[in-house]
């Protein structure tokens, strides 16, 4: 069993579920899925020192909080990574074998037939948050569906990868006040938005191809910002070359979780000990 439980290991780092046969005779005791899962223990990501950064606020009404950064005096950003329609299973290898932490916001209709790439990625240690069912600009839907949109993904994410969702993340940054209202309903404690973009695999505004533009317009990281990347075809080598960036600048990445407070969806404490 220890040797099928490492290949199996080996089989959920490529991205796929191995096809592993159960014993002869039966077995009464957990499932090999089971097993497989409970030997792939999370990644556990440093936390940052206190007074280094100050945290996130609730905000004051008790809706979930809008997020745009981090404040932070640390040399540190934070990888976002949305959708969910293209499964690079060498991605999965680099991030398990750089232990890079990232923060995956699922689009769940793209999960269809790939849950086990992302139970590979879940396994490396990201997280998987909140991105709606369809990827539809929520501004354009009505109340009832951005409800729907919100709640019916974190049930699937919830049943799939066994947490709940607490972060979201509006496709296109697209959202209004009826959406924070839902959002909160679906048991989101905060939105995560972002500073700057890499268009991996895509072209920029600018025309150019694997552009990375800052929201403020200025260039280059800058402590805690929060970065937007897709799930593309090609994600490994992009993920190469902006993790390239991030080292040259003397910046790091960082677990955006280990950020946020638990009663905002993050990890740590309510109240910080200085």
């Amino acid at each position: 069993m220890i040797a099928t439980l490492v290949a199996g290991g080996l089989g959920v780092a490529a991205g796929g579920w191995p096809v592993v046969r159960a014993p002869a005779g039966g077995d009464n005791g957990p499932s090999v899925r089971t097993q497989l899962a409970a030997a792939l223990s999370d990644q556990q990501w440093a936390t940052p020192k206190p007074g280094s950064w100050t945290m996130p606020k609730a905000a004051p009404d008790g809706l979930p909080p809008i997020i745009r950064k981090i404040e932070t005096q640390d040399k540190v950003v934070f990888l976002t990574i949305d959708d969910g329609y293209e499964y690079d299973a060498e991605f999965v290898n680099l991030v398990r074998k750089e232990k890079v932490p990232i923060l995956t916001f699922l689009t769940t209709n793209y999960v269809k037939g790939q849950g086990q790439y992302f139970w590979a990625l879940r396994n490396a240690g990201s997280q998987m948050e909140n991105h709606t069912v369809t990827h539809r600009p929520m501004v354009t839907l009505s109340p009832e569906v951005q409800r729907k949109e919100i709640c019916d993904s974190s049930d699937t994410i919830t049943k799939q990868y066994g947490r709940r969702p607490q972060i979201f993340r509006p496709p296109y940054g697209s959202f209004n006040p009826t959406t924070v209202q839902a959002a909160k309903q679906c048991g989101i404690k905060s939105i995560l938005m972002w500073t700057a973009e890499f268009y991996n695999g895509a072209k920029s505004p600018n025309g150019k191809r694997d552009d990375f533009q800052r929201g403020d317009g200025g260039t280059g990281f800058k402590p805690g910002d929060i970065i937007l990347m897709h799930y593309r075809k090609g994600l490994a080598g992009q993920f190469q070359m902006i993790l390239g960036w991030i080292k040259a600048q003397g910046f790091r990445p960082a677990a955006v979780e280990n950020y946020l407070p638990k009663s905002l969806g993050g990890n740590a404490p309510d109240k910080l000990t200085q």
